[in-house]
């Protein structure tokens, strides 16, 4: 990530800054398994069927914790574990990640890509979003008190 805490950014042009944040591959399917499956621990991350390594994990955890796009608090049942969650500026990922999802789905699926899924949101993308933030704030009422 490119862009610095205090906002200083290398461009004029808002699609390399957002390509700075989110450009990498890592990054977005960390943002992914946040606002889509509810994953909001480091082990859940690394259990991804994509293979993450630990330290590009835990280097992309920093970056979005100092970007202020997810947040950190102590594990309420292990003092030594993190829990992970959205603020507002990650929250309001959602769409653009829904976006992604159909037009990779669409023009570039992969055979083993859950299609049932992918139908359900090509069926209706706003009820997606809608229905991922209500478990998102049920998540946070439950955990972030």
């Amino acid at each position: 990530m490119k862009i610095s805490k205090k906002g200083e950014c290398r461009s004029c042009c808002p699609i390399a800054n957002g390509l700075d944040i989110l450009g990498d591959r890592w990054t977005l399917l960390v943002i992914r398994d946040m606002l889509l499956m509810g994953k909001h621990e480091y082990h859940e991350f690394l259990a991804g069927p994509e293979g993450i390594a630990t330290n590009i994990l835990s280097d992309r955890l920093k970056g979005l914790v100092c970007l202020d796009i997810i947040q950190s608090r102590q594990h309420p049942d292990h003092k030594t574990k993190k829990l992970y969650y959205l603020t507002q500026k990650g929250k309001e990922l959602l769409p653009l990640v829904v976006e992604l999802i159909l037009w990779s789905g669409t023009h570039y699926p992969a055979a083993d890509m859950p299609r049932e899924r992918f139908n359900q949101i090509k069926k209706n993308p706003k009820k997606i979003i809608k229905d991922s933030l209500r478990s998102i704030d049920a998540w946070e009422k439950q955990n972030l008190k």
